[in-house]
């Protein structure tokens, strides 16, 4: 998708967004833009955790240790 991306094309964007925010905007736009970058990866990395920490405890409660979960099985009619 963005294989065709140049620098001409990347000063163009950035001539746009100069000319839609002004100058005296950008470091604050940058600055909050930084601040949800990392607000985005500390959730990320937390929903990781959270999820691994969800998996350790479901395989340690379905299989729960010395007993198996093999049901026994019926023995076939007339053989009693």
């Amino acid at each position: 998708m963005l294989q065709n991306f140049t620098g001409w094309h990347a000063l163009l964007v950035l001539a746009v967004v100069i000319l839609v925010f002004g100058a005296a905007k950008l470091p604050a736009l940058a600055r909050s833009l930084g601040q949800s970058v990392r607000i985005l990866r500390s959730e990320a990395s937390d929903s990781r955790a959270e999820d691994a920490t969800a998996l350790v405890d479901d395989t340690r409660r379905s299989v729960p240790t010395g007993e198996t979960s093999a049901s026994p099985v019926p023995s076939p009619p007339g053989m009693r």
